[in-house]
Order: structure tokens, then sequence, then C-alpha cells
């Protein structure tokens, strides 16, 4: 991860406009403080890029064009919003009183956050790599999306301090395969998102028959995606683990 930052710092540094990706469900969760005092420390342009917008409530995140300035809210998967951005772009770079005949473009943020999936729709082909395996992206990428802008992929980045597991597994910084406790996490995720995992799995409170007890409906999931062990028991490790692919993949919305 040291490495990572150290191609992190050089883009920032190299770049004339940075994007920080934010996911759409997790905007408040997916925000890099780090990188963005660094960005703020070199007086460059930073547009706030919130992705995955097809995944979330418009209603939920319609507070966010207040707080994050510039912002433009984009769906790689749908291509939504990619003219926007390369016009907010092109905006930003201006005011910077860029002159270069190609704007470099430096695109930053999480592991697993969007990246690679933002570079392929605004360059219209499969430039980056993608993978809902967190880490994909090793080194930099230069990729042209038109003949203005150069973007510049980097490695996602967790801020040095941070060691929140729950959070990495919830935005895919950790991978559903690596983590320890995955029923714990799950529990954690019906707690936060209330409703979101028993709607998808279509779980109804007539089912269980204490709607509080978290474990007892992942167990209950479990069984109805007949994910058991020896004498027909729910196997909670397996279909929390399922669970978390299902949410880290945008599944569950």
């Amino acid at each position: 991860m040291a490495n990572f930052w150290k191609i992190v710092n050089e883009v920032i540094s190299s770049a004339d406009v940075l994007l920080l990706l934010l996911d759409a469900r997790m905007v408040d969760k997916t925000r890099n403080e780090e990188i963005e005092n660094k960005v703020k420390k070199t007086g460059k342009p930073l547009i706030y890029v919130i992705t995955k917008s097809d995944l979330a409530n418009k209603d939920e995140t319609e507070k966010y064009k207040k707080e994050l300035k510039p912002c433009v809210f984009v769906s790689a998967v749908k291509h939504h919003g990619t003219t926007m951005l390369r016009e907010r772009i092109l905006i930003e770079a201006s005011k910077a009183n860029v002159k270069f005949k190609v704007i470099r473009v430096g695109i930053l943020g999480y592991p697993n956050v969007g990246k690679s999936t933002l570079i392929n729709a605004l360059s219209g082909r499969k430039a980056a790599k993608t993978s809902s395996m967190s880490g994909y992206t090793t080194g930099v990428q230069k990729i042209r999306a038109d003949t203005r802008i150069m973007l510049l992929d980097t490695p996602g980045v967790i801020p040095y301090k941070e060691k929140d597991d729950d959070k990495h597994a919830f935005i895919g910084t950790q991978d559903h395969t690596k983590i320890k406790e995955p029923d714990l996490v799950v529990m954690k995720l019906i707690e936060e998102y209330p409703g979101k995992i028993e709607e998808f799995y279509k779980v109804k409170e007539k089912d269980v028959d204490d709607f509080d007890d978290k474990e007892e409906i992942i167990e209950h999931i479990a069984i109805k995606k007949k994910l058991l062990m020896k004498g027909n028991k729910p196997d909670i490790k397996r279909a929390s683990k399922m669970i978390i692919r299902d949410w880290q993949e945008g599944k569950i919305v």
C-alpha cells in the first residue's frame, strides 16, 4: 500500500485536474480526506465524481450537490453523466489557467470504487482492466479519453491510519473472500441499512420468529439459498460471504 501511495502522490503532482470518486450508496464512507487534503494543498482543481449513481436513491444523494462542489453524478455502466463530467473537467481546467493542449486528469479514490469502469466509459473502450476484487489496479495507466483529455488511473488507497474493517468490507476495499468474520459484517450491514438485505433476498418478517435477531435473518437466507452444512444446518459463514459479495457488486441497492 505504501508503494501505491507513492504512485498516487506522483499523479497528484503531475495532473492538471483531479477527480475523487465516491460511491453513491456510501458517499461519506468513501470520502478519502487524506487525498482531499493533499490535492487542496496543491491548489489544483478537485472534482467530486459520485459513481454508481444508478444504485442510489436520488433523494438521499441530492444533498451532496450542495455539500461537495464541484460535483458530478455518473453511472459509468449506463453512461449517464459522462458528458457532463467531460464538460466540468474542461471548465475547471480553464478556471485554473491550464495552458496545455491535452489536460492530464488524475483519477483517485478508495479501492474498488469504480475508477477503471469510469475510465472505460469516458474513453469508449475497455482501456482499463476492471475487477470486483479490490486492489486490481497496481500502477498508473494513461488512457486518452479524447483529443483534449488524458486520464491517469491510480491504484486505490486507504488512509494510513484507517483501521475500520467494517467500512472496508462495506465499500469493497476488502473483498468478500478475505473477511475473517463475515457474519459480523453482515449483521452490521443489516443494522446500518435496514430492510435492504431482507428485501433483496425476500426475507419477510413472518419468516423469522424474531426479526430483530440479525443472525436468524442470515440463517434464513442460508436456508433459502441451500447453503447448508452437515445435518442441514444453515452455513452462516458461506451465506454471509455471499451477502457481502452481492453488496460489493452493487446487486443489493
